[in-house]
């Protein structure tokens, strides 16, 4: 019998990687349910790593949960490549793609190493939100100095990356149109000035058979930008929660850097904020472990669960910075065609955030527990209050 999940049930929202990896070691695949909503979710990394590769589970605008409206004027930039799938998305992803490899992504470190030393010196005495005034703004910053957002616009820039990432819909509805204005007047001024920026390089791109980006697309890439660039913030949240919850492992990372990237590959599979993906929708009967799921279903796979999956990873519960992620990586930048964009930028954020961190205040300390707002998708933080020191 599949296994299923309430998703307003009180225990789950306090703690939802325990009721998926519950449903995990019941089968491959269970029923997430909650008052006009059921979809499917795939618990196992075998199966949910197939799944994210397979072409029968197709993304669309019905798997993003739309309830923000736009002047019609910004509308046609609300439908990203992450939406997009066939030929359409391969197209976009050629043309993109090269622009976002880690090797080209670290040509922003010393930028990203200067934000990251800004933000913190900014932290207020005492007790200091780290989420609030280091880890929520630093993806914003990051980005703008990536596409090329001049100095005076930054701070408002800011305050559309803190709407965005707060989950108000009427906040997120009144930064769309600036976010958009600002991305078409950045777009333009490469396309007349172009610079050391990601909007340049991708200006300057050009495919074997001619093909190019438009303006639009170009606009809608960075508004895709924004909205999936607020993932390294509730990840490094994440992890400091995490490293001083686990002292000897804190105090390794932090007296040697070069076991960071290791590390944040391990505090991804093991409190990545990302616990369901974004649903697809099977074009046509699909059977996962001997369960079969009817044409036209949404069907999310739990990230989380995965993540833990003991086939796969040993003493998954266990936090292992020094665990070799071998041949079967964590999903927590997905699978297949839609593997995270971004990966390579956010894995970057979060080295040298943390590395910067940890030097800066070697005896960090939490000031008053962690709490995590209800939430069955996304494993986040509502505040990290610390003493820096």
């Amino acid at each position: 019998m599949v296994p299923e999940i309430d998703l307003t049930d009180p225990g789950v929202l306090g703690d939802p990687l325990a009721a998926y990896g519950e449903a995990r070691e019941r089968g491959p695949v269970a029923r997430l349910v909650a008052p006009g909503m059921a979809m499917w979710a795939v618990t196992r990394y075998a199966e949910a790593r197939a799944m994210l590769n397979d072409p029968r589970f197709e993304l669309s605008p019905a798997s993003y949960l739309r309830r923000t409206r736009v002047p019609d004027e910004y509308a046609i930039y609300m439908r990203t490549m992450q939406e997009m799938e066939g030929a359409e998305h391969t197209r976009l992803r050629r043309l993109v793609s090269p622009a976002f490899t880690p090797r080209r992504m670290a040509r922003f470190r010393e930028r990203i190493e200067q934000i990251v030393g800004g933000l913190l010196d900014a932290l207020p005495e005492g007790p200091a939100d780290l989420l609030e005034h280091f880890a929520r703004p630093l993806p914003m910053d990051v980005i703008c100095e990536i596409v090329g957002i001049p100095e005076p616009d930054r701070p408002a820039w800011r305050e559309h990356g803190a709407a965005v990432a707060s989950g108000d819909g009427a906040k997120l509805e009144a930064a769309i149109p600036a976010v958009l204005a600002g991305a078409k007047t950045a777009v333009a001024r490469r396309r007349a000035e172009p610079g050391p920026d990601l909007i340049s390089d991708l200006v300057r791109v050009q495919a074997d058979d001619g093909d190019r980006l438009t303006d639009e697309e170009l606009v809608t890439l960075v508004w895709q930008l924004v909205l999936a660039g607020q993932t390294p913030a509730n990840l490094i949240a994440n992890a400091v929660v995490a490293l001083l919850g686990h002292p000897a492992q804190f105090t390794a990372v932090r007296a040697d850097d070069t076991l960071m990237p290791r590390a944040v590959e391990e505090l991804t599979r093991w409190c990545g904020p990302q616990l369901l993906a974004i649903p697809r929708f099977t074009g046509e009967d699909v059977e996962i472990g001997g369960v079969r799921i009817p044409k036209g279903e949404p069907v999310t796979a739990a990230i989380g669960a995965a993540n833990r999956d003991p086939r796969v990873f040993a003493d998954p519960d266990r936090l292992d910075l020094a665990r070799d992620p071998g041949t079967n990586g964590h999903l927590g930048y997905a699978h297949g065609p839609h593997f995270c964009l971004g990966a390579a930028l956010a894995r970057l954020e979060t080295q040298v955030a943390l590395t910067a961190l940890l030097r800066r205040f070697p005896d960090l300390a939490l000031a008053e527990p962690p709490v995590r707002p209800p939430d069955p998708g996304t494993w986040r933080l509502a505040s990290l209050r610390a003493e820096l020191r």
